[in-house]
């Protein structure tokens, strides 16, 4: 029996093959939001367990199934976050950054939920956010939906991507709603699945996201919410639309969309891709007026979206839009033959490094043979080796050997060394 301890299921190592990717992603990501002046604001991990069960819903699947939740050493219930904005608006409202201001914020990090493991949906999975706080017109909305096109544009999928749109109105006409709604699944319970009587009284918009193929028919002729909509809803639903189209953001109405978490109200919306199979959500997002008052404040109007980042990836990896260059890699490779050399080799390392800072150099340690150098030199990526040996130290020069081209050998003193390489390997890059 084998006594290895392994990751846990769902939690996945992030390998150092695989950290360029991310990282090209991340800096896209850091960029965008940069350029619309959202400012990061970090959340701990851990919150305490009422602060999602009042949020997103003690009916919610969430909730019910697939939070992490402990007791401390103190007896308190805590939980790893499911989500963030929740910790986000607790943050906000503890120190002041919602009394008569208007904020607008992004998150990334790791999140936690207990569900079957997939490709593109673990159990620690990444997301980043953004959240607008204070604005309660539709031009906010608008602006969080063009910077996430801005954001498909930017990594060159916005063809592999659709918005589908909807509104839930107010709290007061999805009461409404929600009651014709239950009325008609009442009227159909015989057709509802397990899950679906168990949501009938606790989360019946939900059923509406059912993808039980023997309900599709009897969902296809539920009550419309857009047509409950209060009239302050409609006009604002109206004016999203109308900026939209004249961006020139194509989107599809989704009568049946309702998110999956108990604090939205008003615009929802979601960016679906068919690229990964069946078809799957890359992005979700809506307005949240009542949150905040929900967690013990004074109402503040909020708006945002989350992107799973494992997913956002698969999709990446899978249209192949990662460019070769944010791969990384090493650009020259410094072999050392003999013990003078090893010596001298961290050294010259350092002052190529201070002289052309934009050059990814590896120095070779742990000795071995010429061959095993330039072979190790060979798996690196690396466009040229760099030999310094005795004849090097002896007479301040340095061997350049090309590995990616037919481009010959030469040795030139250091300085001559560093101007080839600031021209032909820094300045390429």
């Amino acid at each position: 029996m084998s006594n290895k301890i392994q990751a846990i299921r769902g939690m996945n190592d992030l390998l150092p093959d695989q950290s360029p990717a991310w990282q090209y992603l991340e800096r896209q990501l850091r960029a965008l939001v940069a350029r619309y002046d959202y400012r990061e604001i970090r959340t701990p991990i851990v919150e305490q367990t009422g602060l999602f069960a009042r949020s997103i819903g003690e009916a919610t699947d969430v909730v019910e199934k697939e939070m992490y939740t402990f007791d401390d050493r103190n007896g308190e219930s805590l939980t790893l976050r499911p989500e963030n904005t929740a910790a986000v608006v607790r943050a906000a409202m503890e120190h002041g950054l919602l009394h008569n201001q208007t904020q607008r914020l992004w998150y990334m990090g790791p999140m936690f939920r207990y569900e079957r493991p997939q490709k593109g949906r673990y159990r620690q999975f990444h997301q980043i956010g953004i959240e607008a706080y204070g604005m309660t017109g539709p031009d906010i909305d608008a602006e969080i939906i063009l910077l996430s096109a801005r954001l498909w544009r930017q990594l060159g999928m916005s063809e592999h991507v659709t918005l589908e749109l909807n509104s839930l109105g107010s709290p007061e006409a999805r009461a409404r709603y929600r009651e014709a709604l239950v009325a008609y699944f009442e009227a159909h319970r015989e057709v509802l699945d397990e899950d679906s009587q168990r949501r009938l009284t606790s989360n019946p918009l939900r059923i509406l996201d059912s993808k039980n193929p023997d309900m599709a028919e009897m969902l296809a002729g539920a009550p419309q919410l857009f047509d409950h909509l209060d009239d302050e809803s409609r006009e604002h639903f109206e004016q999203l639309k109308a900026t939209l189209d004249a961006a020139g953001i194509g989107y599809r109405l989704n009568p049946r969309l309702v998110r999956g978490l108990d604090y939205y109200s008003r615009t929802v919306f979601e960016w679906t891709t068919t690229a990964l199979g069946s078809q799957g959500t890359v992005c979700g997002g809506g307005r949240y007026d009542g949150l905040v008052e929900q967690l013990g404040g004074k109402a503040v109007p909020a708006v945002g979206f989350a992107i799973g980042l494992e997913r956002l990836m698969l999709l990446l990896e899978t249209l192949e839009l990662i460019p070769d260059e944010a791969m990384g890699g090493v650009d020259a490779y410094l072999l050392a033959m003999g013990d003078a050399a090893e010596r001298q080799a961290l050294l010259l390392g350092e002052r190529l490094r201070d002289t052309l800072p934009g050059l990814r150099l590896q120095v070779h340690c742990g000795g071995g043979s010429f061959k095993s150098q330039i072979r190790r030199a060979d798996r690196s990526g690396a466009r040229v080796a760099l030999i310094l040996g005795e004849d090097e130290i002896a007479n301040g020069r340095l061997t350049l050997k090309p590995l990616r081209d037919d481009g010959e050998q030469q040795t030139l003193d250091q300085d001559a060394a560093i101007a080839w390489l600031a021209e032909h390997i820094v300045g390429e890059a």
